[in-house]
Order: C-alpha cells, then structure tokens, then sequence
C-alpha cells in the first residue's frame, strides 16, 4: 500500500485497490437521476472516501447525497459550486444515506443496498446518455425519470432508518481540517490523491463525452453541453495507446461508461479537469460532528 512519500508517484494508482478497508465506499458508483445535482454527488462521495482512509475503515459508510444536495445549497438540482458542500460538510456536518431505496435492476446499483441509513437519495435511477446496453432504468425525460424539481432538504432521517443512523442531528459526520483547491498541477494532484484519498472536480463536457462507452476519452467536437463534477479516484497509462489518463467515477450509475467510470486523458487539462479539484486537506480529522 502506497504511504503518501511525496514525489513518490506511482505510473498508476487506484484508491479502491490502495485502501481496501475502503473499497466498498471508493467502489459506490452513485445515480443522480435527472438532476443536475452531480457537484453533491461528487462531494458527497470524495468525502465519504476521504472519511473512510483518515480512520482506517472506523467510518466506512457513504454520506447523504440528498442531505448535500439539498441542504448544503439552495439550487439543488440546478446546480453549485464544488466548495460550498465541503465547507458545509465542515461546519454543519453530513447525515449518511444510501443511494434510491428503490432499484428496478437485478443487479442492484448500490453496494449499501438495505442499510437502513439515516436519508436515502429520493429520486429514481435513469439511464445518462449513450447506448443502453444492460442498463434497466428509464431515460432521462421518459416515463419514470422526470426532469426534477428541488424539493426541501431533509430535516430529520428515513422512517426506515434504525440506530445508530436514525437521529438526523446526531448521525451528523465532519472534520477539522482545511477545504483545499488545489492548483492545475498535476503532481500535486495525484499526491492529493494518494495521501487522502479521491477528490472531486468539474470540466467542461462536449457533446460526444454523451456517448462514451469506454477508452481514453479526448473530446473531438466543440459543441459543449455543460459542466460536470465528478471525483477523480486514480490514473494510469493506457495499454492500447500509451496515453496517460485519470480513473474518473461519474454519477451516471454503474451501467454507464466503463462500470460507471471513465477515463479522461490526464496532462492535457481536458476541458478543465485539472484546474478545478478540490476536496479536504489530507491532515483532516473526521468524525461524528458532536465529537469534533
């Protein structure tokens, strides 16, 4: 297992395979549905990650992308900026809380699947772009995946939350530490990476990263569609080609892309990935916010 020794950076590095007590939470590929909420999907799961490999396991549970995206800004499902949920996360602390409660897939999305957490995500899985293949939910803007509307944040955990994660205040997680962006440099990146674990970022999306179904992604078309915060979880060099890329986990559920990830080719700051990472300092100490 890799120590964190700066400038000692591996040609390739997975958080999910460095940190196996954390596989579980590194390894949710979580679902969005038709919202545009991915800035708390991405903070949500980094700092889950992160609380995970700073206690060696002790906290191994995911936290609530309904308590982020609906509580830690008022635009919700119309979107945010990647540091106003990690300073929530800091000061007002975040509940856990599995993916859907409800999955129509045999295979079911979520590794926490009947948890009993304290605030499940309340919107439907949906198919994001690109070929169906296997994947069994609904398109966005079809029956059953609705464009969505931001509805309150939750104030108190699910009617089917059993202790400890059933007191909405209480079951509150944070750390003491500092909220950092770090510059687009990517040594400094991936030493981020490999002493704290996954970090979230965002970039630019152009309108054939839509169909992407796997390989080293490099956009070919300048028509943009948007921007996107995913969390960047490892690199490596592909075999295929010899190009160096980052592991990226998206939020499209694990039926898209390479089981919900996707490689971006890392050197070139496509679309701005490199120049937007941001996540807790490595030094951070997380726990329950009431013995912070």
């Amino acid at each position: 297992m890799f120590t964190g020794n700066k400038g000692d950076i591996p040609t390739e590095f997975d958080s999910e395979s460095n940190w196996p007590a954390c596989s579980k939470v590194i390894g949710d590929i979580r679902d969005q549905s038709n919202c545009g909420c991915c800035w708390a999907f991405g903070a949500a799961s980094a700092a889950s990650d992160r609380a995970c490999i700073s206690t060696n396991g002790t906290i191994a549970v995911p936290f609530s992308s309904q308590d982020t995206c609906f509580n830690a800004q008022n635009a919700g499902c119309s979107g945010g900026q990647l540091d106003t949920p990690w300073e929530y996360f800091k000061e007002i602390g975040v509940v856990t809380g599995t993916q859907n409660l409800e999955d129509l897939a045999d295979n079911k999305n979520d590794p926490f699947w009947g948890a009993n957490l304290c605030s499940a995500y309340s919107m439907p899985h949906c198919h994001h772009h690109g070929d169906i293949r296997d994947d069994p939910y609904p398109s966005e803007g079809e029956d059953g995946c609705p464009a969505q509307s931001t509805p309150r944040g939750p104030k108190s955990c699910d009617a089917n939350a059993v202790a400890p994660n059933d007191d909405f205040k209480a079951n509150k997680y944070s750390f003491k530490g500092e909220v950092e962006f770090y510059p687009n440099d990517i040594p400094t990146i991936q030493n981020a990476i490999m002493t704290g674990g996954p970090v979230e970022t965002a970039f630019t999306v152009f309108a054939d990263f839509e169909e992407y179904n796997g390989g080293v992604y490099e956009h070919q078309t300048d028509e943009s569609v948007g921007g996107h915060a995913v969390r960047i979880v490892g690199w490596g060099v592909d075999a295929d080609t010899g190009k160096d890329y980052w592991k990226v986990a998206n939020s499209w559920n694990q039926y898209w892309g390479e089981e919900g990830y996707f490689r971006i080719i890392r050197g070139t700051n496509e679309g701005g990935i490199e120049s937007q990472t941001v996540a807790s300092s490595a030094d951070s100490v997380w726990d329950l916010k009431a013995n912070l």
